[in-house]
């Protein structure tokens, strides 16, 4: 299965939230997650992040980030080039859902690469990420 995971999904996957114990379950399904540099460079931001608010060290992060490198030369992620109409998908997928979703940019950037890059799913805990996803009619998970 592939399976586009947004930045909250990954997150819970090497830090401790209350959406951990779900995140590992999910993955039990062995998917092999799509890595687009959008995605690389929020995770990387995302435990920068958790450092700040000393949620993790920074030798903990440093672990995390190696760890995170380890799973992508062993095949869990899936390298895949920056999509150029990214752009143009966002600004329509804006134009046609955020006034009523009330998605942030962010949102809607990982929706439209997901869009574009075609997984089977779409792991996230975002209630509103997951609603644009669904409106676009993404398979989302967990349900």
């Amino acid at each position: 299965m592939i399976a586009y995971a947004d930045t909250g999904f990954l997150a819970s996957l090497y830090l401790s939230d209350v959406n951990s114990p779900a995140a590992t379950a999910l993955i039990r399904s062995s998917p092999v997650f799509v890595l687009s540099p959008l995605i690389e460079a929020e995770f990387a931001n995302a435990i920068q992040l958790a450092v700040f608010r000393k949620q993790v060290t920074p030798t903990e992060s440093r672990s995390i980030h190696d760890a995170f490198s380890h799973h992508q030369r062993s095949g869990l992620f899936r390298p895949t080039p920056f999509v150029a109409e990214m752009w143009d998908k966002a600004s329509e997928i804006s134009r046609m859902h955020t006034a009523a979703l009330g998605t942030r940019t962010l949102d809607v950037l990982h929706v439209a690469s997901a869009l574009l890059l075609k997984p089977d799913v779409f792991f996230t805990f975002d209630k509103r990420q997951a609603k644009l996803a669904r409106a676009v009619r993404l398979k989302v998970a967990p349900g």
